[in-house]
């Protein structure tokens, strides 16, 4: 059916070949029917109990990997299974290795056994030993390949050096309605369904910030294409890696990851260019921050302001979706901690499990319904995400915590899918230009916001050509090359919600402001608009798969909608709103070791640095040096003490401990 088609490819699903019901191939310790459906074969990730902890230390002290745990009972059942390996889920990095013990992802093990092993046999054995609290299946997850999006023009072809719309030269500004819509802008027909305004509000966000380059959002998707001429500005860079290389420079586990990782290929080089590859992560990497006024292609929500020399900010690409390749659950988990221990704040994440009201009828096989069922069937992954929300950001920056986006879905559907509808992620259903709910969007209790989707079956005309004008447009790759073109989906109101929140937190970066997670979110949903008031009214009639002669029309009452849809987001709003909310930065505590130094740029947590003074209470222990905004506190020997700063009047306290292995190298 190529309505299911065009819709799975515009949100990358995440799904098991072989599902066929709500129970997907994961299982907890108290369950007795295994289902192994889209497991991998000869593969078990079990969670070992804390009073494991000391004897898994002492066997994996000196080796990544090993054939055996060191604990009897458990490698007892592991000679049974024929085991070749087991090792670590998540590599050690000395520098989070403390708060990795403290969320217990330390314990999580991946066992690799005889391929010919029974997998429920294996799973009921190791799963009864007193020593493993928690076993699953290490599920692949697909993306659904379901075709092409609308190809428009190449890199090449869009390039312009006037001034066209706000400001900014790149010409095709104007068929981004997402961002500013006026109405008729973009449209090639049906321009009447179209209400000016239904736009994110970029026009006066735009006014106060255009991006910064302290905030990184990871993009969790397909690769993203790290040269397209849009992007590549705003890619982030681990300054202390080779690109690609087979060697880890910085120690934190993954080699060559100079661009972010590819977890799939499970290799430091970023792909977008296979033969089975969508443009997908591209596309979602644009709308968030491609570089504006560049004259070329397009603009990004976050992207910053190339001709002021003003840089956006950063896209790390987290690639779980390679070619043909499916990824699993595992590598999922390991990209969501990689990316709090590496300085993301914002996962972008336009894929999810189908929701529990999927229609199987038109090929959705229905997936967790409810965050009980959901933990029990992905526990790693919940562990995961719960690490990134509580452990991305700092106390000391523009947000403390991690804010994770996930598209709501693309079936139609009553309930919005998982991992979205969890209460610790922002759910994002899709609207068309006329702020009516797009005709494939999830919908329910479980989303949170609403953003520009697009909606081909509302605005096409039944039998003719796939019309583009109520897509979303932004960069893109096909065949290996850069180029620009439109997609549709909850995948593509997802970046719009995630660009926001990063234009939001470049602006509170740029104006000192500190923020929780859980308070900016709740800023962001003060700061939307409720618009099912005044549009969800009366009937949508939507053309159904109607570019083929298949197509036939439906009536759709807009009531069903309402209180299930989110608020629809808005950065001018949330923009304005910043100064006033928040709380000014706080200068961080140092650790330093005897005859090293640590320093504090005081332009990084104030605005506006005046006259200061600084002193430490005993100079036995450490002493400073001013060059500038920037002190140098200098370990003399170890112990404690306190270093005074007067700011203009304002005083502030900043505890300084010196000891030996501090700096980051696991003192603690």
């Amino acid at each position: 059916m190529k309505k299911t088609l065009i819709y799975v490819l515009l949100a990358v699903f995440a799904i098991s070949c072989n599902d066929s019901n709500t129970d997907n191939g994961f299982v907890v310790e108290n369950k007795t029917e295994i289902i192994t459906d889209g497991a991998v074969e000869g593969e078990l990730l079990v969670k070992f109990a804390p009073e494991m902890e000391d004897i898994l230390d002492s066997h994996f002290a000196t080796r990544a990997m090993a054939t055996r745990s060191g604990i009897p009972s458990t490698d007892e059942v592991l000679d049974i299974l024929g085991a070749y390996r087991i090792e670590r889920v998540f590599p050690v990095d000395p520098r989070t290795e403390e708060r990795t013990r403290e969320a217990g992802l330390h314990l999580w093990y991946k066992v690799s056994f005889d391929k010919s092993m029974n997998i429920a046999e294996a799973y009921t054995r190791l799963s009864k030993l007193g020593e493993v609290s928690k076993t699953q299946c290490n599920r692949r997850i697909y993306r659904m390949d379901s075709g092409r999006p609308v190809f428009v023009k190449s890199a090449d072809e869009a390039v312009i050096g006037d001034v066209v719309e706000n400001g900014f030269n790149d010409p095709d500004l104007a068929l981004q309605w997402g961002y500013i819509n006026k109405s008729n802008y973009g449209f090639e027909q049906s321009w009447a369904k179209s209400i000016a305004g239904c736009d994110v509000n970029c026009e006066e966000a735009w006014e106060l910030c255009t991006g910064d380059t302290s905030i990184i959002v990871g993009v969790m998707d397909e690769g993203v294409l790290i040269d397209h001429p849009d992007l590549a500005a705003n890619i982030w860079v681990n300054e202390a890696e080779i690109y690609g290389s087979y060697n880890d420079n910085d120690g934190n586990g993954f080699n060559g990851d100079r661009h972010g990782y590819n977890f799939a290929s499970d290799r430091g080089y970023i792909s977008a260019t296979g033969s089975n590859d969508t443009g997908h992560g591209t596309h979602v990497a644009g709308t968030i921050a491609a570089v504006n006024n560049n004259g070329i292609g397009v603009c990004g929500i976050a992207g910053g302001d190339a001709a002021k020399g003003q840089k956006g900010v950063r896209i790390m690409p987290l690639q779980i979706f390679d070619d043909n390749r499916a990824s699993t659950v595992a590598l999922e988990a390991k990209a969501f901690k990689y990316a709090a221990d590496n300085g993301v704040v914002i996962m972008q994440c336009s894929w999810g499990y189908n929701s529990a009201y999927a229609n199987e009828v038109q090929g959705y096989m229905p997936g967790p319904g409810s965050v009980k069922e959901w933990e029990a069937l992905y526990p790693l992954e919940k562990e995961a995400i719960d690490y990134f929300v509580e452990n991305a950001g700092s106390p000391n920056g523009v947000i403390d915590g991690g804010i994770v986006v996930f598209a709501s879905g693309n079936e139609s559907a009553g309930m919005s899918a998982y991992p979205g509808a969890y209460e610790k992620c922002l759910s994002v259903s899709a609207v068309a230009p006329d702020y009516t709910p797009a005709s494939y969007t999830n919908y329910g209790v479980e989303v949170d916001f609403s953003a520009p989707g697009g909606d081909g079956d509302y605005y096409g005309t039944p039998g003719s050509p796939y019309e583009n004008g109520s897509m979303i447009y932004s960069t893109l790759t096909t065949e290996g090359r850069a180029c620009y073109g439109y997609y549709e989906g909850t995948s593509m109101a997802c970046p719009h919600v995630s660009g926001v929140v990063a234009l939001g937190l470049s602006y509170a970066a740029q104006l000192r402001r500190h923020f929780t997670a859980e308070e900016f979110i709740a800023l962001m949903n003060e700061q939307s608009d409720d618009i099912e008031t005044e549009y969800f009214i009366g009937e949508k009639l939507t053309h159904y798969n109607h570019s083929s002669p298949g197509s036939f029309a439906t009536k759709t009452p807009l009531s069903k909608y309402r209180g299930k849809m989110g608020k629809f987001v808005n950065a001018g709003k949330l923009l304005n709103a910043i100064e006033s909310a928040g709380r000014d930065m706080k200068l961080p505590d140092v650790y330093v070791a005897p005859k090293t130094t640590a320093t504090i740029e005081l332009l990084r947590f104030f605005k506006n640095v005046g006259t200061f003074t600084c002193s430490v209470d005993n100079e036995n222990i450490a002493v400073v040096s001013v060059n500038g905004t920037e002190i140098t506190v200098t370990g003399v020997a170890e112990g404690f003490t306190v270093l005074n700063i007067t700011i203009d009047g304002a005083e502030h306290t900043v505890c300084v401990t010196v000891r030996n292995g501090a700096n980051g190298n696991g003192w603690m």
